[in-house]
């Protein structure tokens, strides 16, 4: 089904020419022509990961005992070695999206987490629903509709190839009541010349539930008819519907010859504008974009089909923005933005890769700058162009943030005083690539692209063999 248009085609002035350039491994700014490429990574087998020398774990304050209890590869599928991508949890079970090491279509992968120690992969899901797609990110959520009852997935769908034949992205909805058995409820399908749905976020409000898509340049291989932010009703999963769509002119810095992609800021320095993530606070009455070089976004999300703007975080002149992902607390007043920057050199920029910013949003309309986290990578330029010393994702527990760092693991930082962040902890497994990390009451969750799921204990004081201090 082709996603239902809500907005009128917006003109754009400028003629846009598009080249046959094809990303194949969305995941970043695919259209800087860095080439640079995150999903064909070595990818370690079960019998490989005991051969890796011991995980580095230290931490102090309340992730002190934090321990290594389970580290495991995701199974072969069809005689096939995927790599994983993001993770999630929810009652006590991990869902771990994949990449596109080996030919994707890995789908969801769902661990029984009752003995965190010894993980078993029960089940696999959304693998076989489109050719040639890769599934990075699930979201999982208890709900209740009129239509549903019970724990949702999203997740979300992306073409190898934008332009081949027979393949589309966007999300799929499944039943994961029984994680053993998951059931297929709807597909919700994007511009059909884009990737397809990059991230996304899962929210209810009372019984209606709704789907927050980035669809990276939707708005500019559409020529406008279609954004890159769009909000998806899926309070019937069967019968998803978009109800509502951002186009970025409505800003005053944004022109209406804007052509989905190449923006002049203020300071008329060339910068890139997409949509690559979204979330909401825990009652989805504010969404959270991260909008690359426009910064985050937040919108009043109320009124789901009348969203109103609020305000956005800016970068300094000689900043690189690349606002990747979000995370929010101390009660939905501080803002975690990650910046994803793996070209440390450019022109008229600062030399680094991307670091964490933390800002005081009680005003909401007026997000101020509260601190800046630098990790040990972040002025490691010698590597060059690497996605291995940037942030990725931020995720948030009380006053702790975790931070997943590709080659530094997982940075801990103190956050009770969000104007001085501390580094606390560090965990780095042998050849580490750490793609996302999940914090639950009893543990903390770590995908890694070449070795699968990693568990954390809390509390615990037995260590794990695989592990140095």
């Amino acid at each position: 089904m082709k996603a239902k248009k809500v907005l009128a085609t917006t003109a754009i002035a400028s003629a846009l020419v598009f080249g046959s350039f094809v990303p194949g491994t969305l995941a970043h700014d695919a259209l800087d022509e860095s080439g640079l490429m995150k999903g064909e990574r070595e990818v370690f087998s079960n019998e490989d990961l005991v051969n890796l020398s011991a995980s580095s774990l230290s931490g102090s304050k309340n992730v002190s005992n934090l321990n290594e209890a389970a580290a495991v590869q995701i199974q072969k599928l069809n005689g096939v070695q995927n790599n994983t991508a993001d993770v999630y949890a929810h009652k006590g079970f991990a869902y771990l999206g994949t990449h596109t090491a080996n030919g994707a279509n890995g789908g969801v992968r769902v661990f029984d987490l009752k003995d965190p120690s010894n993980p078993k992969e029960i089940s696999v899901f959304a693998n076989d629903d489109v050719a040639n797609t890769w599934q990075e990110k699930v979201i999982v959520k208890s709900v209740n509709t009129p239509h549903f009852k019970g724990d949702l997935a999203v997740v979300s769908v992306q073409q190898r190839n934008r332009t081949a034949p027979e393949t589309s992205g966007g999300f799929l909805l499944y039943d994961v009541t029984d994680p053993y058995e998951p059931k297929k409820l709807g597909f919700w399908e994007t511009y059909s010349n884009t990737s397809g749905t990059h991230e996304l976020y899962l929210a209810s409000q009372g019984d209606r539930t709704l789907v927050f898509t980035s669809n990276p340049y939707a708005d500019y291989y559409s020529h406008g008819e279609q954004k890159d932010f769009q909000i998806v009703d899926v309070t019937d999963p069967a019968n998803p519907e978009t109800i509502w769509q951002f186009d970025p002119r409505i800003l005053p810095e944004v022109p209406n010859s804007f052509n989905g992609y190449n923006w002049t800021d203020t300071h008329g320095k060339s910068r890139a504008v997409f949509n690559h993530s979204v979330m909401t606070d825990n009652n989805a009455q504010y969404a959270y974009v991260s909008m690359w070089d426009l910064g985050t976004i937040i919108f009043d999300i109320k009124d789901p089909e009348n969203p109103v703007y609020l305000g956005r975080t800016d970068f300094a002149s000689d900043q690189q923005g690349s606002a990747h992902s979000a995370a929010l607390a101390q009660g939905g007043n501080v803002l975690i933005e990650t910046r994803e920057v793996y070209q440390p050199k450019r022109a008229g920029f600062e030399e680094s890769y991307g670091y964490t910013r933390i800002f005081d949003i009680k005003d909401k309309k007026n997000p101020k700058l509260l601190s800046e986290f630098k990790t040990d990578l972040t002025d490691k330029v010698e590597a060059g162009n690497t996605f291995s010393n940037t942030v990725h994702d931020p995720k948030v527990q009380g006053n702790t943030l975790y931070l997943s760092h590709y080659a530094g693991g997982v940075y801990t930082v103190d956050i009770s005083n969000p104007a001085k962040p501390v580094q606390i902890g560090q965990y780095v497994p042998d050849q580490a690539d750490v793609w996302g990390v999940f914090v639950d009451r009893n543990y903390v969750l770590a995908s890694d692209m070449g070795q699968g799921l990693k568990v954390l204990l809390k509390n615990n004081g037995t260590s794990s063999k695989k592990q140095t201090n």
